[in-house]
């Protein structure tokens, strides 16, 4: 299917897409340097990545009317920073949000399905109201706001309106580590089918999990034979009630174990020096900054540098010490492959992948909605689907 990709940063989500078999016609990214480590990557020919079209562009300036019936779904994640946990949080006041044009977007281009990400924090109490805002709108992207009105009152507008919806709309939030990426990554997802397919979305079911990883390391320990090392304590206090119990009931976890940091890395070996693969000085540990066990997946990297809050940018080694992940162990994190490069410092490059949605996160999401609209019975303009 044809796809574009908004806000698309360095490429994790639109690599997830690709994989999963979307071919995009269009790519959009404001920010300088991420667009400039895309082209980089797709000079060199890599594989999803050659033929992308990404554009240094501004998502106000598309015309999207021009593209109306050449795109079956767009996806994207629009700026996280009026709804995370740090800064100001000022939400749809802040002249980051950018979820207006997401819904320009889908009104102008009228897709089969949508996929957005977000933080968490979009889903906590105090953006609620806002996220409902967003799936009403997306719901009706045609009845845009009236000059003078509030998102509130368009939201209980939209709630009343009597029009049939164009798009059946759902949100989720989930963890990148159940999807088979080695990180701890809370997002919100946000999917949407057209209502002429006549389907409804569904959650995604989870693939990996906590407890199969509890039960290969401290049950059966298969996780340290295939490291061949000796079985060591569970890293979190509250893992040990949960070992006891799993070895109580005698039941092995369904799907697979989360995916840790020792399992992305194993075959990697120390820093070289090459290949974006360097030794990053100035790690330390202190209250709150802790960084990565190797055996559970990693933090959710940040998009930051030294000064990170939690350690969430490096790892802790088996003797206890630590170190920051190179920019190729944080791409492994993300979920890009070993020949793509950076070729930005590694705290512009940090910055890049701690803003990136993993792409076995995306890829996940992008299976699970291609699956879901492939089968609808019609096309969003009521012809029968080939």
């Amino acid at each position: 299917m044809r796809a574009a990709e908004l806000f698309a940063g360095c490429g994790g989500m639109a690599l997830g897409m690709a994989r999963a078999g979307f071919d995009h016609a269009l790519m959009a990214e404001y920010d300088r340097d991420a667009v400039g480590t895309v082209h980089h990557n797709r000079d060199r020919g890599l594989e999803h990545i050659a033929h992308w079209p990404m554009e240094l562009t501004d998502v106000r300036d598309i015309d999207w009317a021009a593209h109306r019936g050449q795109i079956e779904v767009i996806s994207g994640g629009p700026p996280c920073q009026p709804f995370g946990i740090g800064g100001k949080k000022a939400g749809h006041e802040d002249r980051r949000d950018m979820w207006p044009e997401a819904i320009r977007a889908i009104r102008e281009t009228g897709p089969k399905g949508f996929l957005f990400e977000n933080v968490r924090n979009l889903a906590g109490p105090r953006f609620a109201p806002y996220l409902d805002w967003i799936k009403q709108h997306l719901r009706h992207p045609q009845d845009e706001r009236r000059d003078g009105e509030g998102f509130h009152e368009h939201r209980e507008r939209l709630r009343a309106s009597s029009k049939p919806p164009k798009y059946e709309v759902i949100a989720q939030v989930v963890n990148a580590a159940d999807y088979g990426a080695p990180q701890i990554r809370f997002r919100v997802l946000i999917f949407g089918l057209a209502t002429s397919l006549g389907v409804a979305p569904s959650l995604m079911t989870p693939t990996h999990s906590r407890d199969r990883l509890l039960w290969d390391q401290f049950v059966t320990g298969d996780y340290w034979r295939r490291h061949g090392i000796a079985p060591r304590a569970p890293v979190l206090e509250r893992d040990r009630a949960r070992v006891a119990w799993l070895r109580a009931s005698e039941r092995e976890p369904e799907g697979l174990p989360w995916v840790t940091v020792r399992d992305t890395l194993a075959d990697l070996g120390g820093p070289t020096g090459r290949d974006n693969h360097v030794f990053q000085p100035g790690a330390r540990i202190y209250k709150g900054h802790t960084g990565s066990p190797l055996d559970l997946p990693a933090k959710a990297l940040k998009a930051g540098d030294h000064g990170v809050p939690g350690g969430e940018n490096m790892m802790v080694l088996d003797d206890g010490s630590v170190r920051y992940f190179t920019l190729r162990e944080a791409a492994r994190l993300v979920g890009l492959p070993d020949d793509f490069a950076f070729p930005r410092s590694w705290s512009e490059s940090m910055r890049q992948l701690g803003n990136a949605v993993p792409a076995q996160l995306s890829e996940a999401a992008a299976r699970w909605l291609d699956e879901m609209i492939r089968s609808g019975d019609v096309d969003p303009v009521g012809q029968a689907v080939a």
